[in-house]
C-alpha cells in the first residue's frame, strides 16, 4: 500500500468550507505541465481516477480505478492516513490561526529551559531564514504552524543537538492534550549559514495514538506483520506497526518497498513517500511536483516485477496539496484509488467509495475478520 502523499484528485464537496474550492492537485498539475507523462501509471489505470490532461482512460486497465471520499474533519496527514485505515476524525484536530497561546508555550519554555521564536502560522523553508540568525544567536526554539493541526520546532543541528530537538518535541506532545491535542509535533532540523539555511532530512512526527480497534489492529490479529516506510510509524505513534523503515527520499522509499517485497512472504507493506508534499506541493511548484511524480512512475514496473501471485497492490494519496493555487496548505481533495492484483485484471473497473475502503480491502486481502460496528469501509476487490 503506497500513498503519494498530496496527490489529491479533485476538490471534495465540501471544498469550500475548507477555502479549497477548485482545489485539483493532479488534474491542476497536469494542465500546468501540458499533460502528464507518466505512462506505467496510465496503463495500470490513473487516466480513469479522473479527468487528466495526458493521461487518457484505459478501458481495458488492470487495476480498480476511482475517487474516495473522505469522513473525517481536516485536510492533514494525520487525518488522512488514520481513515484510510478506518479511524473516521469526527471532530477536527485544533489549529492556531494566531499562534499558541500561554498556556502551551510558557510550560514548554519552562520544561525545555529555551525561550521561543515565531509562534505563528508560517511556511518552514521561511521562517528559518527570517529566524535562523537569531535562534542561533540565542539559542531559542522556532515554533510555528500551519493550516494544519500541527506544533512544529526548529532548530540548527549545530545550535541544538538533534536529540535535544527530539527530546524538546516530546515534551511538545506531552503537553498538547485535551483541547490543545494536536494531530502532530513535528522536528524540523536545519542546515546552513544565514541567508542560505536549508532543512534536513531528519524531520520526526510526533503524533497522537489512532482509537483502536482499526484495520491495521486487525491485520495484526490475523497474525500479519505490518510494517512501515517513510513515516508511516510516526503518524501512527509506533501502533500496530511491527517494523519500521525511515527514510530520507522517495529513492530510498521505493527501493525499500522493492526488497521487502522480494524478502516478506506475507503481510503488509505501509509506505509513504512525501516528496509531491514537502518539496514540491508546499512550495507551489507544478513542474517539480510532476518531475516527482515521474520518478515513481519510472520505479513502478521494479515494484510491480516484485509482486508474486496474489499480492496486492495499492497505490492511494492523504489528501492534496495543489501547487497551483495560492495557497501553500493542504487541500480538501479526493483521494486517488489504483488497486491491481497480480496476476488478475480489472478490466478498468471504477470504484467510488471511500478512504477507509482502502483499509477494509487490505483487511479482507489478508484474511482479517470483518470490522466491529463504526469502522467504515468496504473492500475493493476480493481476495
Amino acid at each position: 500500500m503506497i500513498v503519494l502523499d498530496a496527490v489529491g484528485a479533485g476538490a471534495l464537496p465540501d471544498a469550500a468550507l475548507y477555502g479549497d474550492e477548485g482545489s485539483d492537485t493532479l488534474g491542476n498539475v497536469a494542465r500546468a505541465v501540458g499533460g502528464l507523462d507518466l505512462p506505467h501509471l496510465e496503463a495500470l489505470g490513473l487516466g480513469n481516477v479522473e479527468p487528466l490532461e495526458g493521461c487518457p482512460p484505459q478501458p481495458g486497465a488492470p487495476a480498480v480505478a476511482g475517487r474516495l471520499v473522505s469522513r473525517s474533519k481536516g485536510k492533514d496527514t494525520t487525518t488522512g492516513h488514520w481513515e484510510l485505515m478506518g479511524v473516521v476524525t469526527a471532530t477536527a484536530f485544533p489549529t492556531y490561526p494566531h499562534g499558541f497561546p500561554f498556556d502551551v508555550i510558557d510550560p514548554f519554555m519552562n520544561r525545555t529551559g529555551r525561550g521561543v521564536l515565531g509562534n505563528r502560522p508560517a511556511s518552514g523553508t521561511e521562517i528559518i531564514q527570517e529566524l535562523g540568525e537569531e535562534h542561533q544567536r540565542t539559542g531559542k526554539w522556532i515554533v510555528y504552524t500551519s493550516a494544519d493541526s500541527v506544533f512544529q520546532i526548529a532548530a540548527h543541528e549545530e545550535t541544538i543537538p538533534l536529540e535535544e530537538l527530539y527530546e524538546g518535541c516530546r515534551v511538545a506532545r506531552e503537553l498538547l492534550t485535551g483541547k490543545h491535542a494536536v494531530g502532530r509535533v513535528i522536528a524540523r532540523p536545519f542546515r546552513g549559514e544565514p541567508g542560505n539555511y536549508e532543512r534536513t532530512p531528519n524531520r520526526h512526527d510526533f503524533s497522537l495514538e489512532p482509537r483502536r480497534p482499526n484495520y491495521l489492529s486487525l491485520v495484526r490479529d490475523t497474525g500479519a506483520k505490518v510494517v512501515g516506510v517513510g513515516k508511516i510509524s510516526d503518524i501512527f505513534a509506533g501502533c500496530d506497526i511491527d517494523e519500521s523503515y525511515p527514510t530520507k527520499s522517495n529513492v530510498e522509499g521505493i527501493n525499500r518497498i522493492v526488497s521487502l517485497l522480494q524478502e516478506l512472504d506475507e503481510g503488509l507493506v505501509f509506505v509513504n513517500l512525501v516528496e509531491t508534499d514537502m518539496l514540491w506541493g508546499h512550495r507551489n511548484d507544478p513542474v517539480n511536483f510532476h518531475r516527482c511524480l515521474q520518478d515513481f512512475d519510472r520505479r513502478l514496473p521494479d515494484v510491480l516485477e516484485a509482486l508474486r501471485p496474489g499480492d496486492l497492490l495499492i497505490v492511494t494519496s492523504d489528501h492534496g496539496c495543489d501547487p497551483t493555487t495560492p495557497s501553500t496548505d493542504h487541500s480538501r481533495e479526493h483521494a486517488l484509488l489504483l488497486a491491481y492484483a497480480a496476476g488478475r485484471n480489472a478490466n478498468g473497473r471504477i470504484h467510488e467509495g471511500e478512504f477507509a475502503d482502502v483499509g477494509a480491502t487490505v483487511n479482507a486481502w489478508l484474511g482479517g475478520k470483518a470490522p466491529p460496528r463504526g469502522i467504515p469501509g468496504q473492500p475493493v476487490l476480493d481476495p
